[in-house]
C-alpha cells in the first residue's frame, strides 16, 4: 500500500483486525480519521452521547465477538469520560482499543487546551497506554497496541495520536495480517503439570469444576462439557460467568459467588478436588475466605496469565496455559491413564443440589406479590426469553438477582460489570453487543437509578437503529446501598431515596417503544412486543422497594 495519511493508516490497520465499529463522540483531533470513513463506509462511527457510554459500547462488542472493540474520541474531557468504561473492559479482560486524538505535539508541555497526561492517566487500567510522537510509527505502535490487546490474558488498550501526527503523511503503511504481528496459537500446558493433574483427578471422589471467563475467551466451552460428562464431574461457574456451560445441562449446579447459588457454593465446600479452568478466584467468586473453597480442597488452578495462579489460595497444581489446550491435554491424559469417573455417591450429592435449585427458583415463580418482587420478574424472563438472548446485567441491588435466576444456552451471551461494579453498564453494553450479533435478541436489565446514568443513548439507538430491549425494574432507590442501612444502621435512610419518570414514557420521547408492567401475567407479553417492536424499547416494572439482596458483609461463614 502506497503513501497514507495517519488517519488512513490507523482505519487500514483496524480493518485488519476486523473491526467495523468505532466509538465516540466526533472531535477536532481526529477528524483525519473521520475523514478517511466517508470515503470507506466498511467501517461505521458509532456518534454517541456520551464517551463513557461509547466505551461500554466497545467493550460488549468485544465481548461477545472476541475482536477488538474500538474507542475513539477527542483529548481533555472527551478521553477522561472514558475511563470508567475502561476500567470495566480491564477486569473483563475484554480486548478495547481506546485511541484518543490528542493536542498538537507544538503544544505540549505548556498547560495548552485540553493538555492532561492521558498516558500515565489510563496506564492503571489498560495493558498498554502510549503515545505516538512521528506519523511514521503509527503502524508499528498501533500493531503493537493490537497485539497486547488481543494476545495472553487479553485486555484495553491506550493510543493518543496527537492531532499533527495525524494530519501528516505515513510512509511503509503496509497492512499486514494480524498472524504477522501477533500470536495466533494458543499456549499448551506443561506436560509435567497436565500428569499430575490428572492424577488428583482420578484419585479424587469428590471432584468439581469451576469453569471462568477464560474458557469463553478460548472457546473451550464445548471441552470443558465433554470433560464434565466423560468423567462426570459436576460444574459451577466464577461469578458472571454463568454463560461459560448451559445452565440446563444436568452436571451443572450452578454460579458460585457474592449473589450466586447456595447450592453451587454447598458443593463447592464438599469437594475434595477444585478444578479451577479459566479464572483468578476473584473477590465476588471466591470472597477471599473459606466460606466456599475449603484450606483442605486440593487445588488445580489454570489459567492463560500465571499473576493470578496460587495468588488467593495456595494450589496444588498449577498450569500457566490456555484454556482449550489444557483441557485437550487433560482429556489425552485421562483417557490414556484410563481415568476412572467420579464416585456414583458425589454424583447423587450434586444432582440433589441441583434439584434444590431448581425447586427453589419454580418456587418464585409463584410469588404474587404487588409490586413485584426481583425474583418473579426473573421467573417470567427464564419463561419468555429466547434462549440465544444476550443479557447485559446491570449493578445494582434489582439486577444483583440475576445471577442465580438467568439461564444460557451458549456462550458470549452474558454481560456484567464484574469485579468493577459500575452503574450505566448494561444498556450501552447491550447496545454494543446488538451490533457484534445483530442477529441475537439482547436484554438489558437495569434498576432505576443506573438506567438514568446512560439513558441518553436511546438517542443513539434510535437513530442506529439498534434495537435492543431494557428492562427497568423501578424502586425508586439505589438499592444495594439502602440494603446495607437497612441491615446495619436500623434503617436510618440517608441519601439513597431517589425519583423517577415514568421510563415507559421516557423512551417513547426519544422514538423508541415504551411499556409500563405491573402485574406478574404481563411481563411475558411486553417482553415478546417489545422484541418483536422493531425498534429500541423500554420495559418498566416497578418492583417491591422494601426487597433487597443480603449485603455481602452480611453473609456469615459456614
Amino acid at each position: 500500500m502506497g503513501e497514507l495519511t495517519g488517519g488512513q493508516a490507523v482505519v487500514e490497520l483496524l480493518k485488519a483486525e476486523g473491526v467495523r465499529y468505532i466509538f465516540g463522540i466526533v472531535g477536532a483531533t481526529f477528524l483525519d480519521v473521520l475523514d478517511a470513513l466517508y470515503d470507506d463506509r466498511s467501517v461505521e462511527y458509532i456518534n454517541v452521547r456520551h464517551e463513557q457510554a461509547g466505551a461500554f459500547m466497545a467493550d460488549g462488542l468485544a465481548r461477545v465477538t472476541g475482536l477488538p472493540g474500538v474507542c475513539l474520541v477527542t483529548s481533555g474531557p472527551g478521553a477522561t469520560n472514558l475511563l470508567t468504561g475502561v476500567a470495566a473492559a480491564h477486569v473483563a479482560h475484554s480486548p478495547v482499543v481506546v485511541l484518543v486524538g490528542g493536542i498538537s505535539l507544538e503544544h505540549s508541555q505548556k498547560d495548552a487546551f485540553q493538555e492532561f497526561d492521558l498516558v500515565r492517566m489510563f496506564r492503571p487500567v489498560t495493558k498498554l497506554a502510549v503515545q505516538i510522537g512521528k506519523p511514521d510509527r503509527i503502524p508499528e505502535l498501533l500493531r503493537a497496541a493490537l497485539r497486547t490487546a488481543m494476545t495472553g490474558r487479553r485486555g484495553p488498550v491506550f493510543v493518543e495520536i496527537p492531532r499533527d501526527v495525524l494530519n501528516d503523511q505515513v510512509l511503509n503503511a503496509a497492512v499486514r495480517d494480524p498472524g504477522t504481528y501477533r500470536v495466533i496459537h494458543a499456549q499448551p500446558p506443561h506436560p509435567d503439570a497436565i500428569r499430575e493433574a490428572a492424577r488428583l483427578v482420578r484419585r479424587a471422589e469428590r471432584p468439581l469444576l469451576l469453569v471462568g471467563g477464560g474458557v469463553t475467551w478460548a472457546d473451550a466451552n464445548a471441552l470443558v462439557v465433554r470433560l464434565s460428562e466423560e468423567y462426570s464431574i459436576p460444574m459451577i461457574t466464577a461469578y458472571g460467568r454463568n454463560d461459560a456451560v448451559p445452565s440446563a445441562h444436568p452436571l451443572y449446579i450452578g454460579p458460585l459467588g457474592r449473589a450466586g447459588s447456595p447450592e453451587a457454593a454447598a458443593a463447592c465446600r464438599l469437594a475434595d478436588v477444585l478444578l479451577v479452568l479459566g479464572s483468578r478466584l476473584a473477590h465476588f467468586t471466591s470472597q477471599f475466605d473459606d466460606r466456599y473453597i475449603r484450606p483442605e480442597t486440593a487445588l488445580i488452578q489454570i489459567d492463560v496469565d500465571s499473576r493470578d495462579i496460587g495468588r488467593y489460595y495456595p494450589v496444588a497444581v498449577g498450569i500457566q496455559a490456555d484454556a482449550r489446550e489444557a483441557c485437550l491435554a487433560l482429556l489425552r491424559a485421562l483417557a490414556g491413564d484410563g481415568g476412572r469417573q467420579s464416585s456414583p455417591a458425589w454424583r447423587t450429592e450434586t444432582d440433589a443440589l441441583r434439584g434444590q435449585r431448581l425447586a427453589r427458583l419454580a418456587m418464585e415463580a409463584r410469588l404474587e406479590a404487588k409490586p413485584l418482587k426481583p425474583q418473579r420478574v426473573y421467573a417470567e424472563l427464564r419463561r419468555v426469553l429466547p434462549p440465544d438472548t444476550i443479557v447485559a446485567l446491570d449493578a445494582g441491588a434489582a439486577p444483583a438477582y440475576g445471577y442465580d435466576r438467568l439461564h444460557f444456552t451458549r456462550p458470549r451471551t452474558f454481560l456484567t460489570p464484574l469485579d468493577l461494579g459500575g452503574l450505566g453498564f448494561a444498556f450501552p453494553a447491550a447496545l454494543g453487543a446488538k451490533l457484534g450479533r445483530p442477529e441475537a435478541p439482547v436484554l438489558a436489565i437495569h434498576g432505576d437509578g443506573g438506567f438514568l446514568m446512560n439513558a441518553q443513548e436511546l438517542e443513539t439507538a434510535v437513530r442506529h437503529g439498534i434495537n435492543v430491549v431494557t428492562v427497568v425494574m423501578n424502586n425508586n432507590c439505589w438499592g444495594s446501598e439502602k440494603a446495607y442501612q437497612k441491615h446495619f444502621y436500623g434503617g436510618r435512610y440517608i441519601g439513597c431515596d431517589i425519583g423517577n419518570p415514568r421510563y415507559d414514557a421516557f423512551a417513547r420521547l426519544f422514538g423508541a417503544a415504551g411499556y409500563y408492567v405491573d402485574h406478574p401475567d404481563q411481563v411475558g407479553d411486553a417482553l415478546r412486543a417489545a422484541l418483536s417492536s422493531g425498534s429500541p424499547a423500554v420495559v418498566e416494572i416497578p418492583i417491591d422497594p422494601e426487597e433487597f439482596p443480603t449485603p455481602a458483609t452480611a453473609v456469615r461463614r459456614r
